[in-house]
C-alpha cells in the first residue's frame, strides 16, 4: 500500500498512481479524497517507476495538480506454521509480506493455480490467524498471495503443510 497525507486538497480532488508518462485519465489505481488527510492506495505489483498524482478537474477532465515520484522495489513474503497437521484440526499461521488489502494467505494443493481457494485469512488484517486443515490427508502447500494492480494474484512465499 503507499499511503499519501494531503492537505488543502481542492474539492472533487482524487489521490492516483500512475505511470509516468501516463495522461492524468491514465491512472492504474485511484480514489476520492473527500474529507480525508490520508489515504492509502494499492501499488502496483511491477516493480519500476510511478507517480503519485493529485487530481483535479478543469472543464470535466482530470488534470494533474501535484505529481511525486514511487518506486517500486521486489515485494517478498514469508511464512510460518508446522510442518504437519492432523486433519480438521487448528494450523495456526503467521504471514507476513506487503498486506496489501486484497492479498491472502491460503492453504491449497500444491498444484492450484494462484486464485485457488482453500481456508485463508488476509494479513493486513491480522499477520497471524488459525486455519482449519482439510478433512482430506495429503500435501498441502500455504502460500502467501498478492493481488495487486498491473500482476493480480501472485504467489510470493510458499510452504509445505502435510495433512495426516
Amino acid at each position: 500500500m503507499a499511503t499519501a497525507f494531503v492537505s488543502r486538497a481542492p474539492a472533487n480532488a482524487r489521490l492516483a498512481i500512475s505511470r509516468p508518462t501516463d495522461p492524468p485519465e491514465g491512472a492504474i489505481v485511484a480514489a476520492p479524497l473527500g474529507q480525508v488527510t490520508v489515504l492509502s492506495l494499492p501499488a502496483p505489483g511491477e516493480v519500476g517507476t510511478f507517480e503519485l498524482r493529485l487530481l483535479g478537474e478543469s472543464d470535466g477532465k482530470p488534470v494533474i495538480l501535484l505529481r511525486q515520484p514511487l518506486l517500486t522495489t521486489p515485494p517478498s513474503a514469508t511464512l510460518a506454521a508446522p510442518a504437519r497437521v492432523a486433519r480438521g484440526n487448528p494450523l495456526p499461521v503467521r504471514g507476513i509480506g506487503p498486506n496489501g488489502d486484497r492479498d491472502r494467505v491460503v492453504l491449497v494443493k500444491p498444484d492450484a493455480p494462484p486464485e485457488g481457494q482453500g481456508p485463508n485469512f488476509f494479513p493486513a488484517e491480522n499477520v497471524e490467524s488459525t486455519l482449519e486443515a482439510p478433512a482430506e490427508p495429503g500435501t498441502y502447500e500455504l502460500r502467501y498471495v498478492m493481488d495487486a494492480p498491473l500482476t493480480g494474484p501472485r504467489v510470493l512465499a510458499r510452504r509445505e503443510v502435510v495433512v495426516e
